[in-house]
This record gives structure tokens, sequence and C-alpha cells, in this order.
């Protein structure tokens, strides 16, 4: 029995007596708060809720968690809303139009540190791994290629260095022709990524110099990145706008199906399982509303494993429902190309990427304190972070935004309601927050979250120790 019908039966005893209404009170509240772990937990303090998103695969655990009545579970009535892009989405959270939103990994992050808007926004759930590309035009393609092995079968090596499009930006620079790529936010993990990238092939992205009043990320730039929305990123380019971009699904593989441009490198193949997408919340509401905010973690969290079991057998239907216009709103085809375990790069070069949209494998769920700390020190690399702060700073500051804390009770009230098994999660008990160094990077270059300024140090482009702009 939902929420919505134990109300339906309360209005209808209102002209029984006291103990009739005691005993129907006592017998669905057994039925909806069945278990210590519900009666601990308490009723949610806020029951109507509306989420933002923007339409990308990688919202796919609000759409489920809803198609699936997970929230209802939890007496909640969840409303979901597509977003025009990331800034009104957070604008809307912070003025408390929303309650929520599917937020890109480093919002929360700069948000808090005061980069752009300054609001305090905490996440308890990250939402996804992988899930990104970064895709050039065909004119650069066909230039790109002449510098890229192929194997026997004529197929270019994987992964694809930015070493190869090296000669391309130089032969624009020498032309005097600015070479332009779009990412969808300055604190997005497609700005990150896409610099990352970028630099590891020699090709500096710029700089931002926020006290300066620059932020347009351009300062000594041989690439020079720019903002556009998600679904605007095919169009974008297939007008001479921009030469490539970097976004996640389905835009890239968009590109392919219109035959306009050739995804080059995942996310995946930049830095393996990294981080994506979290559900972010205003502070005063988590601090207002712990109890839904608890029932919102765990009804995400049964989406996300709900599309990985079983191998991700539930893929195909993910794809319908994420393929309706109230969500992504793309053409099944295009969606299911990823979201399937595959993934196309030129044109018949469909690859298996079976890990390339993970929403509940590897914790994926999980905010790890390491995950935030890489994004803050890739606002430190390229100038969003303006001055030198201390490896303190750096972990404080995650601890402000990430809350492993309320994800754990979550998880704990799950386990206890029979939903789910220890083993499915971390352990919590000895859990620090913090991933083991991590090495798997298209560079080699390893991070270890616990030495934020030591893994500054070791990149060639970027800035480190005591730089400023």
């Amino acid at each position: 029995m939902t929420m919505r019908s134990f109300k339906a039966a309360l209005s209808l005893s209102t002209a029984a007596s006291t103990t009739k209404k005691a005993g129907l009170c006592l017998l669905v509240g057994s039925v909806l708060f069945s278990g210590m772990a519900q009666a601990e937990l308490g009723y949610p303090e806020k029951e109507e809720l509306k989420f933002g998103f923007i339409k990308l695969t990688d919202m796919a655990p609000l759409a489920i968690a809803y198609e699936k009545g997970y929230f209802e579970d939890e007496g909640l009535y969840v409303t979901l809303e597509a977003q025009a892009n990331w800034k009104v989405l957070l604008d809307r959270v912070i003025d408390g139009q929303l309650d929520g939103a599917h937020m890109l990994a480093g919002q929360p992050l700069g948000a808090t540190i005061g980069y752009g808007t300054k609001a305090h926004i905490v996440t308890a759930f990250s939402m996804d791994l992988n899930g990104n590309g970064i895709t050039v035009s065909n004119d650069v393609w066909a230039e790109m290629k002449k510098n890229i092995p192929h194997d026997a079968d004529g197929k270019p090596v994987h992964p694809i260095s930015a070493s190869a499009l090296k000669p391309v930006v130089d032969g624009y620079k020498a032309e005097g022709k600015p070479f332009k790529m779009g990412m969808v936010f300055p604190v997005s993990t497609h700005n990150y990524e896409l610099r990352y990238w970028l630099a590891a092939g020699g090709i500096h992205p710029g700089y931002y110099a926020p006290a300066k009043g620059d932020t347009s990320g351009q300062i000594n730039a041989d690439a020079l990145l720019s903002v556009t929305p998600p679904p605007q990123m095919p169009a974008t380019m297939e007008a001479g706008t921009i030469h490539g971009y970097c976004v996640g699904e389905p835009w890239n593989q968009q590109a392919v199906f219109k035959g306009i441009g050739v995804p080059v490198i995942t996310d995946y193949e930049i830095w393996k399982n990294n981080p994506e997408k979290v559900f972010g919340v205003s502070s005063n509401w988590a601090e207002e509303n712990p109890n839904t905010h608890i029932r919102v973690v765990k009804a995400m969290i049964r989406a996300a494993k709900w599309l990985d079991e079983n191998n991700n057998a539930n893929r195909p239907e993910a794809v319908e429902i994420l393929s309706r216009s109230d969500y992504v709103g793309a053409d099944y085809d295009v969606i299911a190309n990823s979201m399937t375990g595959t993934f196309e790069y030129e044109k018949g070069d469909k690859r298996d990427v079976p890990d390339f949209n993970v929403f509940f494998r590897h914790h994926a769920t999980y905010p790890y304190y390491s995950d935030a700390i890489w994004y803050l020190t890739q606002m430190r690399r390229w100038g969003q972070i303006a001055e030198p702060q201390s490896d303190e700073w750096f972990m404080k500051t995650a601890k402000e935004v990430y809350r492993p804390d309320i994800y754990a009770q979550a998880a704990k009230t799950l386990i206890e309601d029979g939903l789910m098994t220890a083993s499915e999660f971390p352990d919590f008990d000895k859990e620090d927050g913090f991933k083991a160094p991590q090495s798997e990077f298209i560079d080699g270059v390893t991070y270890d979250g616990k030495h934020p300024n030591d893994y500054l140090k070791s990149f060639k482009i970027g800035l480190k120790g005591d730089d400023q702009i």
C-alpha cells in the first residue's frame, strides 16, 4: 500500500470511531513502515517533491526510481522536470523551486567554494560512472586519422591520444584560425575530462583567472573551450561553430547516426570508472528534511541496482523509458548504442564497452571523498581555484559537500528491510571514503586523493604549488 492510498483510506474513515481509526492507522502503518529500520527512520518531512534533470542518459536512476515506484515505496510523490541548462538547474535548487537535482559532480563543489554561484550544496549519492565521450567533426577526424596507428583490420587503435589532434590544432594556429571545442559547463566533468585529454596530448586547454575577472578559461590556450548545452552539441558542430566537443550520451552517438562527426575517445579510456553525475540538494534542505533525504537516496540506490543487475539485463527496458520525450527524448537506437554495452566510433566501428555506463557496480553510488578531491584538484590545476590550498583544505571541502554518512544510513536501512545485502555496499565499519590510488588514466599518472598537491605536481601542463595567473 502506498502513502497515497493510505491518505485515501484515512479520508474514507472520517465518520468511523476513534478506535477504528486507530486500528486502521496501525494496520496500514505496519504495511508501510514495517520493521525496526523503517520505524527508526520515521516519516518523510516532505512528501511532495520536484527534482530536476538534464536530458542525458545518466539521469536514469531518477527515471527508474519514478517508473518502478521506488519513490512511492518511501512515501514520496515525485515530479521529474527537465531543465534548460545546468545553470538554471542549479539556481532552481538554490532558490527552492527544485528539491534536488541530477547534477554535474563539480557543481556542488563549485557552488560551495563560491566559483560562479555561491551556495552550500551537498550530495549523498553518486549517480553513475563513465558515460561521456569526445567527438570531433568529420573534417578534423580526416586529419587526425593520419596520425593514428591502425590495426590489422584497418581500424584505429584505441585509446586515441590527443597527440594525434595536436598537429591539427597547430595547423589552425599557423593559419591564424582558432580551434574551438564545446563542453557543457565550467565545473563539469566534461570540461575537466576534455582538458585532461588535451593536456595529456600536449595541447594547452587554457587557464581561468577569476580574481582578474577572466572566467573564459582561455588564457594561454591552444584549443578554445566554451559552453554549449548538451542537446545542442551536434547541431553546433555541424554548423561549424565548434570543431569538436565533450558531452554525455546520447549526443556523441547522435553525431555518428547523423554522419556529422566521430567520437574519438570515451571518458572510460581517459579515466577508467570515473565518477560522473551526483544527486544534489541544498544543505538547508538536507538539514530540514533528513528522513526525506535518506528515503530519496534509498529509492535511487534501488534504481541503480535495477539498472545494472543480471549483467545489464534491464537496459533495453531502461532505454525504452529514457527514449520517451519526458526524459531524454532521443531515438531508441541512439540511446541503446551506449546503454547496452557497446559504443560506435566511426560509422560501423562498433566496439564492446560493457562499463561505458555504470550505475551500481564498483560501488558507483557511494560518494567518495577522493572523487570530490579529484574535481577540486582540476579546479586548482586550471585556475578556477586561484590560490594554492593545503591538502587539509581539500579534505575539509570534500567533507562539507560529500555525505557518505547519509548514504550509509540509507544503505543500512535497505539491508534491514531485506531489499539489499551488506555485500553490495562498501564495508561501512572500515570505509574511510578514499579509493585506493588510481593509475588507469590515459597518461599513466597515479591519483592518490590523500595527497592532492603531490598529484598536481605530477603534471607538465597546469598550475601547481604557488602558481597563480
